[in-house]
């Protein structure tokens, strides 16, 4: 009898003293929400950035270069509005991902003989 009494003395200080103690889980759930939080601010931080960028890419390759009607027209043309670097490197890119000359003219603003040129030079510029 006396053992059983003990336990339960021990079971009430044990419940008493949890009353007291600090609550760990309130400090984890806090953690947690404000990583989730600052998470969320860095990916819209992201968002944003990645954005601006392709507003950047899409100004600085949005205008077109018209048409060539023979070789000579278009090293002038070509001398004229030289293309944007990054658009070689997509034409680079894709030939070497396999892609034709016209599925290449087809994904941008350029004309066959462009590619065709931006591919003879190898993008050296």
């Amino acid at each position: 009898m006396a053992l059983s009494t003990i336990l339960i003395v021990i079971g009430i200080l044990c419940v008493i003293a949890s009353f007291f103690l600090k609550d760990t889980s309130k400090k984890l759930e806090q953690d947690v929400e404000d990583l989730s939080i600052q998470f969320y601010q860095e990916m819209n931080g992201i968002k944003r950035r990645l954005k601006a960028v392709e507003e950047e890419l899409l100004l600085d390759s949005s205008f077109k270069v018209k048409p060539a009607k023979n070789s000579a027209d278009f090293r002038k043309t070509s001398q004229a509005k030289p293309v944007n670097q990054i658009l070689v490197q997509q034409v680079i890119e894709l030939n070497k991902q396999g892609c034709t000359v016209e599925e290449i003219c087809k994904m941008s603003t350029l004309t066959k003989e462009q590619v065709l040129h931006i591919l003879q030079q190898g993008g050296r510029r």
